[in-house]
């Protein structure tokens, strides 16, 4: 792909320029605005993936790729970009993509990835019968930064213990883990 930065330098960014729109080429004419600070760290405009021209369902001719931030930001079938001084508030923005808070209000542009983790194995429909010595296996991932640490509880979140993190560890990408164990039955 080609840096957003290139592409909007090359175009002759405006010093008043601060959130950009993104349009899609989908029948729903996804829209998302994002801030330009963003838009000139390490966002993308992708044609190509593992090599190969992106498919269709993968928003060719081009898409939006945002590393850290929620995949509803990588707009697909990109068609436009549009320069502004202030975010648009779309529908996607202001009906579909805003937070709950605990304290009852809502929350617009919930836009980097949080702190996520997901076991891979044992599977959730996955029986243990023997007993003996086993392995939790993950993915941990954060728009964030760096995952540092990984935590695995056995009972119930009583008690907690370090999971080991697969080296090498990058920013805004997916860590594998594990942690053996000996399970008692």
């Amino acid at each position: 792909g080609v840096p957003l930065k290139t592409l909007l330098n090359e175009a002759g960014l405006k010093s008043n320029a601060k959130w950009l729109l993104l349009e899609g080429g989908d029948s729903a004419a996804m829209t998302r605005s994002l801030p330009l600070e963003q838009a000139l760290d390490d966002s993308l405009v992708a044609y190509r993936m593992n090599g190969e021209m992106l498919y269709p369902e993968n928003g060719y001719p081009v898409r939006m790729v945002i590393p850290g931030w929620e995949a509803n930001m990588w707009v697909k079938w990109l068609r436009r970009i549009e320069v502004g001084d202030q975010p648009w508030h779309t529908r996607e923005e202001t009906s579909k993509y805003a937070d709950l808070m605990p304290d009852g209000k809502s929350r617009q542009f919930t836009l980097v990835m949080e702190a996520k983790s997901v076991i891979t194995r044992p599977s959730g429909e996955m029986k243990i019968e023997q007993r003996g010595f086993r392995e939790i296996t993950g993915l941990a991932w954060s728009g964030l930064g760096k995952i540092t640490r990984v935590e695995i509880s056995l009972d119930g979140g009583r008690t907690w213990a370090d999971a080991q993190l697969q080296q090498p560890v990058f920013a805004k990408a997916h860590t594998r883990f594990r942690f053996p164990w000996k399970w008692q039955g």
